[in-house]
């Protein structure tokens, strides 16, 4: 009996895939448990409708990240920070730098979504990397003064 997979199936194929497996199998184990449907042409033009919406979806995503690099390459986050010489006293964190980018330019990016782990614990300008799609990186710079 042929299914296409809902779910991956360890051992059987990934979500999506049309596969060939035992009538017992099927009607016992992978349609009961919401794993697989029975192929047809209904559910095959249900499939390429789901692949398509995923698809579009993915490429608006895409497009959207690449706005928001555009976006960040003129953005600079400016901090103050107390210190004595160059030495700086506590550290400037990603969740606050997360912050004033929503606060201050309306850009919001998830702090998980920084390449550069770490704390900006240094006076001057820092560059930090951001993921913000497959391929997509963008560059944020962080200006810490001191007061």
């Amino acid at each position: 009996m042929e299914v296409i997979l809902l779910k991956d199936v360890k051992g059987v194929g990934k979500k999506d895939q049309v596969v060939s497996v035992t009538n017992g199998y099927a009607s016992n184990y992978l349609i009961p448990n919401h794993l697989a449907v029975q192929k047809s042409e209904k559910s095959m033009e249900i499939l390429g409708a789901q692949q398509e919406e995923r698809k579009q979806k993915a490429d608006d995503f895409h497009k959207n990240a690449v706005e928001t690099q555009q976006k960040l390459e003129n953005i600079v986050v400016e901090f103050s920070a107390k210190g004595s010489g160059e030495k700086m006293f506590g550290s400037i964190s990603l969740k606050q730098i997360e912050e004033a980018l929503k606060e201050q330019f309306g850009v919001e990016i998830d702090k998980r979504k920084f390449i550069d782990k770490g704390n900006i614990n240094t006076f001057g300008v820092s560059k930090l990397r951001i993921e913000l799609d497959k391929d997509v990186i963008g560059i944020i710079t962080v200006n810490v003064k001191g007061e």
